[in-house]
């Protein structure tokens, strides 16, 4: 897996049109990894911008995901998307979240079946088909991750979170490396309005080593061991997302402590849902998601 890829989400599902341009720029760049999901509406697209792009099949590492409502149907859902791709295999198939959805749109709770468990027992059966390389998770936390494992055959490749200098989640990436689960951070720029675009000790990081914020925080992303999939439609910014520097260890320590400064330790991406009283994600309250932090 490159450590540098290009994540396929558009901010809306579908924008086929926006996609396949960006994947097609972002692939005569040099860009070798890309992330995409049935869920992002644009699998169609990203298939059609590789196989028009002439590079070889077997020089692009591809991503995509199982969604909420397909828990219950593995083995269609991967072939359905493997047939939108048009691309011969899938190198990673994640499942995008532990929550399943039932045919009508009701998120299920953790003890209703299909659980994740159940789910990832289907996703080990797809190795068996030779048509997908590697199987992982995505938004998959310690605890979540401690369910799963007790009851699997095969560890996940890769679990794919949110990750950025104010959510470093250290605890996880230890105990994922421990498990030998490689971690890709997404959102590793934050959103539009990112506070890393006007942070000091970012922006000093980044005069001093002559380069941009977003080279010193993908920098610092991949100097961790992670892989990361910063998403941009912009020439210019798709090349210099790939131009990786090694930070020297003053520079890499101040980007990893960003979190502990005042007002910076949070999610960048998160939900103003609640259940009960707590904050919730996608119909699952953020402690039955395992999720420790605000």
């Amino acid at each position: 897996m490159p450590a540098v890829g290009l994540g396929c989400w558009m901010g809306s599902p579908g924008q086929g049109e926006r996609c396949e341009e960006m994947v097609r720029k972002g692939l005569k760049l040099g860009y070798r990894h890309l992330d995409t999901a049935a869920g992002y509406g644009n699998e169609e697209s990203t298939g059609k911008a590789i196989r028009e792009s002439g590079i070889p099949r077997s020089e692009i590492f591809l991503t995509t995901k199982l969604a909420g409502p397909d828990h219950g149907r593995v083995k269609e859902a991967f072939e359905e998307s493997l047939s939108r791709l048009d691309c011969e295999y899938i190198d990673l198939y994640l499942v995008h979240w532990p929550q399943a959805e039932d045919s009508k749109g009701k998120v299920l709770q953790p003890e209703e079946s299909p659980t994740y468990v159940e789910t990832w027992k289907e996703m080990e059966k797809l190795l068996d088909t030779g048509k997908v390389k590697s199987i992982g998770v995505s938004n998959f936390s310690i605890k979540t991750l401690q369910v799963l494992l007790q009851e699997s055959k095969i560890v996940p490749a890769v679990n794919q979170v949110q990750m950025h200098p104010c959510l470093p989640q250290r605890d996880l990436m230890d105990y994922c490396s421990a498990k030998g689960i490689h971690i890709t951070a997404y959102s590793p720029l934050g959103q539009l309005n990112s506070p890393f675009w006007t942070d000091e000790t970012v922006n000093r990081v980044a005069q001093k080593s002559g380069i941009t914020a977003a080279q010193v925080l993908l920098s610092w992303g991949v100097q961790r061991g992670t892989s990361v999939i910063p998403k941009s439609e912009k020439e210019e910014r798709l090349k210099i997302n790939l131009a990786i520097v090694q930070l020297d260890d003053e520079d890499f320590e101040a980007i990893e402590n960003l979190h502990k400064q005042p007002g910076m330790n949070r999610q960048l991406i998160f939900s103003n849902n609640f259940i009960g009283g707590k904050r919730a994600q996608f119909g699952w309250t953020y402690e039955q998601l395992g999720w420790e932090y605000e």
